[in-house]
């Protein structure tokens, strides 16, 4: 089984990797049940939402983590993929400021991904 910690790192990396926004990772151990993260992250247009979710789909699948479940891919301004241990959120811009999950879970820890993301 791979660690969540591994999944976030090539969740991170892909998304980086096609120029997702404003990336940010909860820690939910003392917060939720659901996930050991959540990530959030954002684009300014739903053809880029679409293309950060495929990578980080196309990436994980490579390193052998089953992708449970996605939604919302026909509208593409909010994408969320279950990959287990790891939740992301893809948002178009606007999309993220309404919903402010980050505000949700505010009493999660946010983890330092700035080694996975370039400068």
């Amino acid at each position: 089984m791979i660690e969540s910690k591994t999944i976030l790192e090539t969740t991170v990396k892909a998304a980086d990797g096609k120029r997702a926004e404003n990336i940010i990772a909860l820690d939910m151990e003392n917060v939720s049940l659901l996930a050991d993260y959540f990530v959030i992250m954002s684009a300014d247009s739903k053809r880029q939402v679409a293309a950060i979710a495929d990578e980080i789909i196309d990436q994980n699948e490579k390193s052998g983590v089953t992708i449970r479940h996605v939604e919302g891919q026909r509208a593409s301004e909010w994408i969320l993929v279950d990959l287990g241990d790891v939740v992301v959120n893809i948002f178009q811009t606007d999309q993220r400021k309404f919903y402010n999950l980050e505000k949700l879970w505010s009493e999660a820890k946010v983890v330092d991904v700035k080694d996975w993301v370039e400068a």
